[in-house]
C-alpha cells in the first residue's frame, strides 16, 4: 500500500478514494445490523420489527415480480432486496452523517460519487448479461442484438451504453445535487440570527425532501435494473 493524496490510498497498482471506501462500509455496517436486529427473533407470531423487514422483503419482491418473469424472479427476490437496502442507506448517510475534515469528505453518501453509482449500473448490466446467456444460450441471447433486422446492431449496442450511462448517472445526480444544496443552505446559517432562523427551518424541509428522493431513487434504481434483466432474458421478435 502506497499513499497518493490524503483522501486516496493504492493497492495492488489501484486508487481508492477513502471517503467512498468509508461511507460504503458505514452504509454496508447499517444494512448488515438492521437486517439482523429485526431478524433476530423470528416467530410464527411477528413482532413489530419482523413485520418491517417482512414488509421490506415483500415490498421488493413485488417490484422484481412485476418486471421479471417465472422462476427466475424468486432467484433474484434476495438480489432485489440487498440492492434496494444498499442504496436506500447509502443514499440518505449523507443527510445524516457528514463528516469534512480540511475540504476533504470522509463520510458522506456513497452514491453521491458518479463511481460508486456507475460501479451499481455495471454490476446490473453484467449480471443482466450473464442471465441472459444462461437462459438463452450465447447464440439466443446475441442474436437479440440483431432485432428486428440486422443492421440494428450498432443501435442495439448504442442502447446497452446509454442505459448503463443513465442508469448510474439518474442516481449520482439526484443525490450529489440534494446534498450540494444542503450545504449552501448550512452555509447561510454564518449571515445572522434571523437568516440562521431561516436557514435551519429550510435545511429541515430541504432535508425531509431528500429522503423523499433518496427512496424513490433507490426504488426507481431496482425497477428500471430489473426491467433491464427481464428484456435480457426474452428472445425478442
Amino acid at each position: 500500500m502506497s499513499g497518493g493524496t490524503p483522501s486516496t490510498f493504492e493497492f495492488l497498482g489501484l486508487t481508492f478514494n477513502v471517503g467512498n471506501m468509508i461511507s460504503i462500509l458505514i452504509a454496508c455496517a447499517v444494512v448488515l445490523g438492521l437486517v439482523y436486529a429485526l431478524s433476530r427473533h423470528l416467530t410464527m407470531k411477528p413482532g413489530k420489527g419482523q413485520n418491517v423487514l417482512e414488509y421490506a422483503v415483500d415490498f421488493t419482491n413485488g417490484i422484481v415480480n412485476s418486471s421479471i418473469p417465472g422462476a427466475t424472479s424468486k432467484f433474484l427476490g434476495l438480489w432485489g432486496f440487498t440492492l434496494f437496502m444498499f442504496i436506500i442507506v447509502a443514499n440518505l448517510e449523507g443527510l445524516f452523517l457528514h463528516i469534512d475534515v480540511s475540504g476533504v469528505a470522509y463520510v458522506k453518501s456513497p452514491t453521491s460519487d458518479p463511481v460508486v453509482t456507475m460501479t451499481l449500473s455495471l454490476m446490473t448490466m453484467t449480471l443482466a448479461q450473464f442471465l441472459g446467456i444462461r437462459k438463452l444460450g450465447y447464440k439466443g441471447h446475441f442474436e437479440n442484438y440483431l432485432k428486428p433486422f440486422v443492421f440494428f446492431l450498432p443501435i442495439n449496442l448504442f442502447e446497452e451504453f446509454t442505459n448503463f450511462l443513465t442508469l448510474g448517472l439518474r442516481l449520482f445526480g439526484n443525490i450529489l445535487s440534494g446534498e450540494m444544496l444542503l450545504g449552501i443552505i448550512v452555509g447561510m446559517a454564518h449571515g445572522g440570527p434571523v437568516i440562521w432562523i431561516g436557514a435551519f427551518i429550510l435545511e429541515l424541509v430541504w432535508t425531509g425532501f431528500s429522503v423523499f428522493i433518496g427512496c424513490i431513487q433507490a426504488y426507481v434504481f431496482v425497477t428500471l435494473s430489473s426491467v433491464y434483466i427481464s428484456r435480457k432474458i426474452e428472445l425478442e421478435d
